[in-house]
């Protein structure tokens, strides 16, 4: 299959530069997997898409103020850190500018924060520091900024700590939102629970690799990024009696889908709980197996998430419903509107 039959057009001018007014008030495309028929409403009517006995799947990962700025304490030049993922105690795995000009043994001074030691450079280009500080989390709340994505081009300001972040975020170690969860507000969390719809929390870590541009002309050719999850017990028994007892177990997003489909016992619908990292590549003619249903915002042309969506539901009837979205003026990634596939 080619990449670039996940083509389409898009306006640049769609493309979310800041979130709504409110988390619920973005706009859903709502679409019957079968039909391929859509309509468009209020994110607040999401309510009325599940019933008692429904499972609703959210990823509890927190964004990490993982944007730390720095100079070199040999030459005073400015540095910039985009921290990644943790390594070791005190090490980590970071992309560095301007990083030919910190070979390792460079110390780089956080301006009162402390500072790290360049320890290695690695192939892909990323870089092992060690942090000086003792809480390198509690040194990246204090010294940190949210990483936006590389589309939205402005300035992150402080309402960007609080919107870039998921209502139940909970486990730091995302350097990205999980963006479909970015509607929620604990209201309408309150009122599904309050329907009788349970609420499994499970959690991965999205990786700066989620915008890596698909390079490839055959989607088989592509090497899918990994990322560090941890599906609870709690959760895999919420999700497999959902099943059991004739259910729909809804999606929060493609990182919760990329866990049930990597945690699924084989030639079962059931989930095994726990933790490891995967690289699961989901795209046609593979069928999501786990989830029912799937809450998800709209996504790059040709990329691997968009591809994911489409094993909910024939390729043409997506990209139907994704010009359908264009024609309408919805807003696209991370700050857009959504979609349901139900």
């Amino acid at each position: 299959m080619k990449v670039i039959d996940f083509n389409f057009d898009l306006p640049e001018e769609l493309i979310a530069q800041h979130p709504a007014a409110h988390r619920d008030e973005s706009r859903m495309l709502v679409m019957d997997r079968q039909s391929g028929e859509c309509s468009i409403h209020g994110f607040r009517d999401i309510v009325n898409y599940f019933e008692a006995g429904d499972c609703l799947v959210i990823n509890d990962t927190k964004v990490l103020r993982a944007r730390l700025w720095g100079t070199r304490k040999r030459t005073g030049g400015r540095v910039q850190a985009f921290v990644l993922k943790q390594v070791g105690p005190k090490e980590w795995e970071c992309m560095l500018k301007p990083g030919r000009r910190l070979p390792p043994g460079s110390v780089v001074d956080l301006e009162g924060f402390g500072s790290f030691t360049v320890t290695d450079k690695l192939a892909d280009g990323t870089f092992v520091v060690h942090f000086d500080v003792p809480d390198v989390y509690e040194l990246m709340e204090k010294a940190g900024q949210i990483p936006l994505p590389p589309y939205i081009t402005r300035t992150p300001t402080r309402e960007d700590q609080e919107r870039y972040q998921t209502v139940y975020a909970s486990h730091p170690g995302a350097v990205a939102a999980p963006t479909a969860g970015l509607h929620f507000t604990q209201e309408i969390l309150g009122e599904l629970e309050a329907k009788g719809v349970k609420i499994a929390r499970l959690t991965l870590h999205v990786g700066a690799g989620t915008f890596k541009p698909v390079s490839v002309e055959n989607i088989e050719d592509h090497i899918m990024h990994e990322e560090t999850y941890i599906l609870p017990g709690e959760a895999a028994e919420l999700i497999n009696g959902t099943h059991r007892n004739g259910h729909r177990v809804i999606c929060t997003g493609t990182t919760t889908v990329r866990v049930l489909e990597t945690c699924v016992i084989p030639g079962t619908r059931e989930v095994k709980p726990g933790t490891g990292n995967t690289s699961i590549f989901l795209y046609p003619p593979y069928k999501a197996i786990v989830p029912d249903a799937l809450l998800t915002n709209f996504h790059l042309p040709q990329s691997t998430l968009l591809m994911l969506i489409c094993t909910f539901a024939d390729k043409e009837k997506i990209m139907a419903a994704y010009k359908m979205a264009v024609d309408n003026r919805m807003r696209f990634f991370s700050y857009g509107d959504c979609m349901l596939l139900k």
